[in-house]
């Protein structure tokens, strides 16, 4: 239903799937405001990156797991420049291959290959739930990681189910150039310009409480969330979210983690709370 949130202001934080989502809000009448949290920059050092690659290719794993579309991306952008593209190609469509959501699925695809299975919930632990189901005991396993998490869980997980685990991190966050626009979002929160603040994974919930400690606003934050609409795209942003004491206002039905989805949560939660729309 175009329109329904004609007169919102929505605050949103998300980076890699930004445009995407600005532009689902947008065409539902909203005023999108966009804070990245950082910027995604290349690994400085490519040389691990490459060595993995080339481990691909010599030796095709018999599964490789994908946590981000964006890692798969970085992947092949360095496999592109090295002229190793078509062979990893190759060999990586000799491998299983499991995603965390639909994300690296959409990447995947990208270079004509698909995923054998996703997770139901777009989790580390839906991976190792998903993985655990299966027999990988003596496989080799390309396992590909994203910044600012703990992955030593998922990495135990899978040696404990006898995976020769082989991991590549293609991509660092640069969170110091996205601080001032953090502390202006801060701002409008505080004073009640934004109707709602949109949640699309953990890590901004982290960054947000990170800037606001950096730069002394974080009684501002919490001040600004009271007074505005928060709108979780699933449990694991909902769960980080109460590990800093901050509440879920709404979020999508069970297994419905999506833009959509959400989005829908958002509008019919705002017309209920403010039916006369427009923050000011």
């Amino acid at each position: 239903m175009a329109d329904r949130l004609n007169g919102t202001r929505i605050l949103i934080l998300e980076t890699r799937e930004e445009a995407q989502f600005s532009k689902l809000l947008a065409e539902q009448g909203a005023e999108v405001v966009q804070c990245p949290m950082f910027t995604i920059e290349d690994a400085p050092d490519p040389a691990p990156i490459e060595a993995w690659i080339r481990r691909a290719i010599d030796r095709p794993f018999e599964d490789l797991v994908l946590m981000t579309g964006e890692g798969l991306r970085r992947i092949m952008k360095l496999a592109r420049a090295r002229g190793l593209d078509q062979a990893l190609v190759a060999s990586l469509a000799k491998s299983r291959k499991f995603t965390r959501g639909p994300k690296p699925g959409k990447a995947l695809r990208e270079i004509s290959l698909e995923a054998q299975q996703t997770t139901e919930k777009p989790t580390t632990e839906g991976v190792i739930e998903m993985l655990g189901k299966l027999d990988l005991k003596g496989h080799r396993l390309g396992l590909q990681l994203y910044p600012d998490k703990d992955h030593s869980a998922l990495v135990g997980a899978l040696a404990a189910l006898g995976a020769e685990v082989d991991t590549v991190l293609p991509y660092v966050y640069d969170s110091k150039a996205a601080d001032a626009s953090i502390v202006a979002a801060i701002d409008d929160m505080a004073e009640g310009r934004i109707d709602s603040i949109a949640l699309t994974n953990l890590g901004q919930v982290r960054r947000l409480i990170e800037a606001a400690r950096a730069h002394g606003s974080e009684a501002k934050l919490r001040a600004g969330l009271e007074r505005t609409l928060i709108a979780s795209v699933g449990p694991a942003v909902s769960g980080e979210l109460a590990a800093h004491g901050l509440r879920t206002d709404v979020s999508p039905p069970e297994e419905a983690y999506f833009m959509r989805p959400l989005i829908s949560a958002i509008a019919a939660a705002l017309a209920e709370r403010k039916p006369q729309g427009a923050a000011r």
